[in-house]
């Protein structure tokens, strides 16, 4: 494995109005659309065709936009695109085996903390020239921390995702129950749920799966904690230290309080979403792209009227800051035919195309005019505030070992929680195993 020096960027407020700043008045320059170049003999790929991979299941919006976009590209490139969606489940198996063994797609939608994994591997084709020019400029050089690599970008950002609680607000009303702005307060919202709509439902749902850090991190962020930083070329664990230790206690707090079942402390957000859709959950960490799912998992009984979101709010009140995550497009090293893949994601990341994939999807759109309009619609508003103290996870290839594989973090709450450590003893474990995945070479 070629492990490669990442140049990493935290995304901060301040950071994010510079880069809206600086790009939200500039004018693209006239172009082409891509691949449309004129021959006599009609589009440059015509005939040709490239495989695309999208992650998850697909649902009416989203199989909709793919559609629409892959038409597009049969216009202006002659070419087809024959898209294959993975579900989250067979992600990581699928990548893996694509990267031994030669048979990847030739695009692939990617989130914004694997690219430094599958870059690592040489998975990933540089794409350095498609934000260098045109509209692709406008997108904020901050967007582009995960995906830029010893100067080299790696992959285009498509939309920027971020979370915040999404709750009944049919239940709220019928409760008397306020939206809580402290983490008490929403404790006792969930207390108050369960204690109605029977023990069998999670008033606020413990998420101990495969992206539960962006639950934990949240928390441990909003408490001053750090899960490792750089010192020089080592990463050093600070799970230990104090303030981290806050936030894995309010964590754990979510089962030890009694709102959130000990018979599910391994569930992903994929799991509590379908409970929620069922009436099993008052509350979860998730983003709005949830909703087209739930609706249809419901069968129409959950509707958008009873359904809202809330920033996740802290012990001393306001907002966590949420995971700064997103979901990007790559062209694979494997590629059969790399500038006809480039051209897909050049077109995928195009402002048109770029602003429906997010806004269809439930992400932030990453065109700095776009996002400042989406800010002002109150629906969004939660997203907007919990995307203005976005933090990430450290910018590094093993962190997907740790996060999913190994499930540092997951297995030390667990093991708090089940009463069989305590949280100091917890925690030193889980701070030696974390040192040990980031510095591996």
């Amino acid at each position: 494995m070629r492990i490669s020096k990442i140049t990493a960027t935290t995304v901060t407020t301040a950071a994010l109005a510079v880069g809206l700043a600086a790009c939200g008045s500039s004018q693209p320059a006239a172009e082409q659309p891509a691949g449309q170049q004129a021959t006599s003999a009609g589009p440059k790929y015509a005939g040709q065709s490239i495989t695309v991979w999208r992650l998850g299941d697909p649902n009416e919006p989203s199989q909709k936009y793919m559609d629409d976009l892959v038409a597009e590209f049969k216009t202006v490139t002659g070419a087809a695109a024959n898209v294959q969606w993975i579900p989250w489940p067979q992600v990581n198996d699928k990548f893996t085996a694509a990267a031994a063994g030669g048979e990847g797609p030739d695009v692939t939608e990617i989130g914004n903390d694997q690219v430094p994994l599958w870059q690592s591997q040489d998975a990933l084709a540089p794409i350095t020239d498609i934000p260098a020019s045109g509209e692709h400029a406008q997108i904020p050089k901050n967007l582009f921390g995960l995906e830029t690599i010893d100067g080299e970008v790696y992959a285009m950002p498509w939309g920027a995702g971020t979370r915040a609680v999404l709750y009944r607000k049919d239940w709220f009303k019928e409760l008397g129950i306020e939206v809580p702005k402290t983490f008490d307060e929403l404790l006792a919202a969930a207390k108050k749920i369960q204690d109605d709509k029977g023990k069998d439902v999670d008033g606020f749902a413990f998420n101990g799966g495969s992206d539960a850090n962006h639950l934990l991190g949240a928390l441990a962020w909003s408490e001053g904690g750090e899960y490792a930083v750089k010192e020089g070329d080592k990463w050093v664990g600070k799970v230990t230290d104090p303030a981290f230790k806050k936030g894995f206690e309010l964590y754990t707090s979510i089962v030890t309080s009694g709102v959130s079942s000990k018979s599910r402390l391994t569930q992903n957000s994929a799991d509590i979403r379908t409970r929620f859709s069922n009436g099993k959950v008052g509350m979860y960490l998730t983003a709005s792209w949830d909703i087209a799912t739930i609706k249809e998992e419901s069968k129409g009984k959950l509707k958008d009227d009873q359904l809202a979101f809330f920033p996740l709010p802290a012990k001393a009140g306001g907002e966590t800051p949420a995971f700064f995550g997103g979901n990007d497009i790559a062209v694979w090293n494997d590629a059969k035919n790399k500038d006809l893949a480039k051209e897909f994601v050049k077109l995928a990341t195009s402002k048109k195309w770029a602003d429906r994939y997010a806004m269809d999807g439930g992400l932030l759109p990453v065109y700095p005019d776009t996002l400042a309009k989406l800010a002002e619609d109150p629906a969004q508003a939660p997203f907007a505030a919990a995307f203005a103290k976005a933090k990430a996870f450290p910018a590094d290839p093993q962190w997907t070992e740790a996060n999913e594989t190994k499930a540092v973090l997951q297995n030390a709450a667990r093991s708090v929680i089940e009463g069989k450590t305590t949280a100091d003893e917890a925690l030193a474990k889980a701070n030696t195993e974390l040192e040990q995945i980031l510095n591996q070479q």
